[in-house]
């Protein structure tokens, strides 16, 4: 079965649709092939803002600084749930689409799976600033990348076009936010569902899959 995930790296709730999704993954009886797809919240965002993650979520939403907080110490909660740990208070919010780059990059070798995850800790987790090139190509090195060809794509346009087909493409099937899952180009799910919910359309999907294959055992030439 190919999963196409559209994700981005700032995007709490992909890193946790991220790990709620391998959950379901594991349990269920199939073949799954997960591909990353960028999708960017925010193409103007700076290399780096100075601006705390709280003070950021206030402004956009036209809330206090307090709220704010809460909403994303709630967050933190409910990745921990997932097993992952964020650190809300020194994130570093930042532009991606140089990450966005690196993972295509990182898809030519298939590590691309790898590399993603990996961004995900640095930038939740680790309080990294994935807009640096030095820290990522060190990430790429981690995930079994070579370093220096991957500082030279970061210091080049590479894989700027396939950021921008990708955004395309989701803007073509009509996707306005992230995480979004498609699963054999056909059945489409949005947000950081429960594992419980990933397991049901997983199994959905398969047996769907079986009717139309069994249906077409029964087809010939003046049809089915």
């Amino acid at each position: 079965m190919k999963v196409e995930i559209w994700s981005d790296f700032a995007c709490p709730f992909c890193y946790i649709g991220k790990r709620r999704f391998e959950q379901a993954a594991a349990q269920f009886d199939g073949n799954i092939k997960a591909e990353f797809r960028s999708f960017e919240l925010d193409p103007q965002a700076p290399r780096k803002s100075e601006e705390n993650v709280h003070s950021a979520l206030a402004k956009k939403y036209g809330m206090t600084r307090e709220k704010a907080k809460a909403m994303n110490d709630q967050l933190a909660e409910q990745a921990k749930e997932a097993g992952l740990e964020y650190n809300m208070d020194t994130l570093i919010l930042a532009n991606t689409h140089d990450a966005h780059r690196l993972a295509h990059f990182a898809r030519e070798t298939g590590k691309m799976n790898e590399f993603t995850e990996r961004v995900f800790k640095a930038y939740f987790t680790e309080s990294g600033h994935i807009a640096d090139f030095d820290l990522l190509s060190q990430l790429a090195e981690e995930t079994g990348l070579d370093k220096e060809e991957a500082m030279d794509v970061l210091k080049s346009s590479k894989y700027s076009s396939r950021v921008r087909d990708d955004q395309e493409e989701a803007r073509e099937i009509g996707i306005e936010g992230v995480p979004f899952f498609v699963f054999n180009e056909k059945y489409a799910v949005s947000g950081a569902q429960s594992v419980e919910a990933f397991k049901q359309v997983l199994e959905k999907v398969a047996a769907d899959e079986r009717v139309i294959a069994e249906k077409t055992e029964w087809c010939d030439g003046d049809g089915c």
